[in-house]
């Protein structure tokens, strides 16, 4: 057990032997949780987000179709989404 201070702007530094036991480096995310007993930090994961254009979504909608029936309702849900369905690269099903 270390005794910290809390610092202006509310910066707390953590003692160096539990960063290094728990790999906290300058810029780690940290989550700070309300606990009744207190204040719990833990090492948060970041992941990026990746966003598709409509296109996009289009092209996962026409190539994963298995079958006709599942390929016209992609086709449908493409032209609902206002675009051309022979305008997407993608992979028809056999």
């Amino acid at each position: 057990m270390a005794t910290s201070k809390i610092g202006k702007r509310g910066v707390v530094v953590i003692p160096a032997k539990l960063r290094k036991r728990f790999g906290l480096q300058e810029g780690t995310l940290v989550i700070a949780e309300e606990r009744t007993e207190g204040i719990l930090l833990r090492p948060a994961v970041a992941l990026p987000v990746e966003t598709y254009s409509p296109e996009r979504v289009a092209e996962f909608l026409l190539s994963n179709a298995v079958g006709a029936r599942e390929y016209a309702r992609a086709v449908a849900r493409v032209k609902g989404m206002g675009l051309d369905p022979k305008a997407i690269r993608h992979t028809r099903p056999r």
